[in-house]
């Protein structure tokens, strides 16, 4: 499976755990990330610490560090005062995230699956560059939104996600334009694993950096929820979740509430979103990608 990863690692340690998964698995050709968000040139020495840490020579490319149209609400990437202590790459070529993830897809039509866990901002320029682009990929999944399906339904309706209200119009432009397959928040708040848990659990060598990762997430929150190694799962083992058909619009220009998703079921809709998962199978799937 060819996959690129569009990430704002950093921030959330649910980036640098999804990452992890993509490069334990023998079956991902992860073919190149790029970051997005405030200080993408931080996270890009984060994502390639853990390429590093696996042995794995894949090309990562900062992407782009503001929204379309709105002020970043993201600009700093707390991670990184782990860098000292793990082997990085110090530098990356400029302003090509977007022309990499272009290339790359063309060189192979039908094959990539792009999934994204950050705010869509490269996405979204990547479908504006290139039209062509939805009809080259394999598919576009993304941990993005919060539909009001599943168990959380009634709790989480009406209110927003960060990946989609990190840059709103680029999350409309993304679910006009190519992405077809979500995992949104309703659905990622089931997989939780308390901090005790994952320093219990994180014992492989690819999970050590990871884990280093993660005190800097623990001095403030003492869990990890796993939204988007959900999303990463789901590209290789699409049953670890249930999914509804339908039809997801964008919220924009209304004040406060912008970037809400908002979802209708439709047998003949062009969206598909996760409406329930199975906790405890995910994680077995999880830590036997690292056995």
């Amino acid at each position: 499976m060819k996959v690129l990863l569009d990430t704002d690692i950093g921030s959330d340690i649910d980036d640098a755990v999804a990452l992890a998964y993509l490069l334990a698995r023998p079956d991902c050709e992860l073919l190149g990330v790029t970051t997005v968000t405030g200080a993408a040139v931080a996270r890009a020495k984060l994502a390639s610490a853990l390429c590093r840490a696996a042995g794995r020579n894949v090309p990562v490319f900062p992407g782009a560090e503001r929204p379309l149209l709105i002020e970043q609400r993201q600009k700093d990437c707390p991670q990184a005062a782990a860098l000292p202590r793990w082997s990085h790459q110090e530098s990356f070529p400029e302003n090509l995230a977007v022309d990499f993830l272009r290339d790359t897809i063309h060189a192979h039509p039908g094959e990539v699956t792009l999934l994204t866990i950050g705010p869509l901002t490269n996405a979204a320029l990547l479908y504006a560059l290139d039209p062509e682009i939805p009809s080259l990929v394999r598919e576009h999944v993304a941990m993005v939104g919060s539909f009001g399906v599943g168990q959380l339904a009634a709790e989480r309706r009406g209110k927003g996600e960060w990946n989609a209200v990190g840059d709103p119009h680029a999350t409309a432009i993304c679910f006009r334009d190519g992405l077809r397959r979500a995992v949104g928040l309703d659905v990622t708040l089931q997989v939780r694993l308390a901090a005790a848990e994952v320093r219990r659990r994180f014992t492989h060598p690819l999970l050590r950096p990871v884990l280093d990762f993660a005190e800097v997430w623990f001095q403030r929150r003492d869990v990890i929820t796993f939204h988007d190694p959900l999303a990463a799962a789901v590209v290789f083992e699409p049953s670890l979740c249930t999914w509804q058909r339908g039809r997801v619009q964008i919220l924009l220009g209304a004040e406060g509430r912008e970037g809400i998703t908002e979802f209708t079921p439709d047998p003949a809709g062009p969206h598909v979103v996760a409406d329930a998962v199975e906790p405890e199978r995910f994680f077995e799937h999880y830590f036997a990608t690292f056995a």
